[in-house]
């Protein structure tokens, strides 16, 4: 990379001057700990937030609540897209804490960040605010759009906003992850992006029961012991039933696929013997190609049809996610990679040790000298992290595991990369329990080096893509090679999204009732 420009100096200052206000904000979106399709507080925060710093903000893009998108401009040129995610996960409710807790007022049952992507959006929104201190600064022309993606999770926002042109007109997409596994610590991916993925609720409803058996033409069955439907219960325990022991028929074992599935509704709380009028479960499948895909569909759907007619109910099938495979551009792996080696890989300090080495303590271990894991503190080249990663890989696999950023990919030159989240160092045959990591994500002393170090590679990477023609140019050159031609070009692949936001299932998140605010299920439960 050359050296420092002047825009490129002031962005890293204006960060160093608002740190402060980064940690704060972290610790804020941890706290608020919303899942899928529920965002709503950490959404407004968002919104407020860019208003605040002179964005024009568009809130429930795409049709979905807690969607955003924001556009800030300095005159015509190009215009660079980031953007945040903030949802968490259902069952991980843990504090900012050495010990495991949950946040208070709730119980375990409720949300909780787990990549964390509450450190991913500030530190996509730092990495924002200090390329637009510097390109005001400097009168570089052009301009900033950051988008708001809620149910990162289910891979939900991105093919609803690239299908609805959120993502057209960027000259450049930059996207950062905390590191999640190795070899992808403190790098730039190269040519193995993220594979495809779809999800869909199966809705089964039994709202025709009395057709199923019929005892004297009573208008009211006469006993409990008279014959009646099943119900959408025992459909949706067929479905479940039918789709696991099916699996290993879905697929070939090769291709690093997965397919999960969560129960969303089931039944009502009695314990009468009418049949439940209503069940769902949404069905999640991880897999490099379209045509995987494609396949898992089809299996998933005549299970879905032979539950319904086994139970006396019907079926619906409502999408949640149909998701393309990424798109590689190593011109721009390259800038962001010419960043990072400049920076070098984030440092933790001894208030971050001294945390960590409590939590080895309070788990009954013997705290270590230096308790994190050597990777977090190295980069890694992005063609060697590339050959760790093939390694496991057939030669003919393209995509591998599970991002919805891959949208993006189809829509602008995308760079993906990965700063290092605070990860503890094991003693030869343990394990760390779940909420370990969950609680580094949201310490501040362990996760603001993170955030600081993303958005700078962020600032550093934008003023680039902004500053340089050349590296632009050659950004687009290679996305017009790779999709035969660029947006419609012969390789190129259209939005696949053809249904409406799914916003409206019982998707889990917090209520407030008489009793107060608190999760879905109760924390006053035992073990909740």
């Amino acid at each position: 990379m050359p050296p420092l420009s002047a825009a490129q100096t002031t962005a890293l200052a204006a960060i160093e001057a608002r740190k402060a206000e980064l940690s704060v904000w972290c610790a804020t979106i941890f706290d608020h700990g919303e899942t899928a399709w529920r965002e709503y507080r950490s959404a407004a925060w968002y919104v407020a937030r860019l208003r605040a710093e002179g964005f024009t903000v568009e809130e429930g893009s795409g049709g979905m609540p807690t969607a955003f998108c924001a556009e800030w401009q300095n005159g015509a040129g190009p215009v660079i897209g980031m953007y945040a995610e903030y949802d968490a996960v259902p069952g991980n409710c843990q504090a900012a804490s050495p010990r495991r807790e949950p946040r208070a007022g709730l119980g375990f049952q409720a949300g909780g960040h787990t990549d964390p992507h509450s450190g991913l959006g500030i530190a996509q929104l730092g990495g924002l605010l200090a390329t637009k201190a510097a390109m005001q600064r400097h009168g570089i022309k052009g301009g900033l759009r950051f988008t708001g993606e809620p149910a990162e999770k289910v891979r939900g926002s991105k093919p609803i906003h690239a299908a609805k042109g959120y993502y057209d007109g960027l000259a450049a997409m930059l996207s950062f992850h905390p590191f999640y596994m190795l070899p992808m610590c403190n790098t730039v991916r190269w040519d193995t992006h993220c594979g495809a993925a779809y999800a869909m609720v199966y809705r089964f409803l039994c709202d025709a029961p009395e057709g199923w058996g019929r005892s004297d033409g009573a208008p009211i069955p006469q006993s409990h012991s008279t014959v009646r439907a099943p119900g959408a219960n025992d459909a949706l325990n067929l479905m479940y039933l039918s789709s696991k022991s099916l699996r290993d028929s879905m697929l070939p074992h090769q291709g690093g696929w997965s397919i999960s599935e969560a129960i969303l509704t089931a039944g009502q709380a009695t314990a009468d013997n009418l049949p439940a009028g209503l069940a769902e479960i949404q069905y999640m499948m991880r897999v490099p190609t379209l045509e995987m895909a494609e396949a898992v569909t089809a299996v998933l759907d005549r299970n879905a049809e032979a539950a319904a007619a086994m139970t006396g109910c019907r079926v619906e099938r409502h999408w949640v996610c149909k998701s393309r495979p990424g798109l590689a551009n190593h011109a721009m792996a390259q800038v962001v990679w010419g960043a990072l080696q400049m920076l070098g890989a984030p440092q933790w300090d001894e208030d971050a040790k001294a945390v960590a080495r409590e939590i080895q303590a309070n788990l009954g271990l013997d705290p270590m000298a230096e308790p994190f894991i050597d990777e977090m503190t190295r980069l890694i080249d992005p063609e060697a992290a590339e050959a760790i990663l093939r390694q496991d890989l057939p030669p003919s696999q393209r995509n591998s595991t599970s991002d919805d950023y891959t949208d993006m990919t189809w829509h602008a030159p995308t760079a993906r990369f990965y700063i290092a989240r605070p990860a503890l160092k094991a003693p030869a045959g343990y394990t760390y329990p779940t909420w370990v990591m969950n609680a580094l994500g949201g310490i501040p002393a362990t996760i603001d080096p993170m955030v600081e170090r993303a958005a700078q590679v962020l600032a550093l990477s934008a003023l680039r893509l902004l500053e340089d023609d050349s590296a632009r140019a050659a950004a687009w050159t290679e996305f017009t090679q790779r999709t035969g031609g660029g947006i419609g070009g012969e390789r190129w692949l259209a939005p696949l999204c053809d249904y409406p936001p799914p916003i409206h299932f019982r998707w889990p998140e917090y209520i407030t009732t008489p009793r107060g605010r608190d999760w879905w299920i109760p924390a006053s439960l035992p073990g909740a």
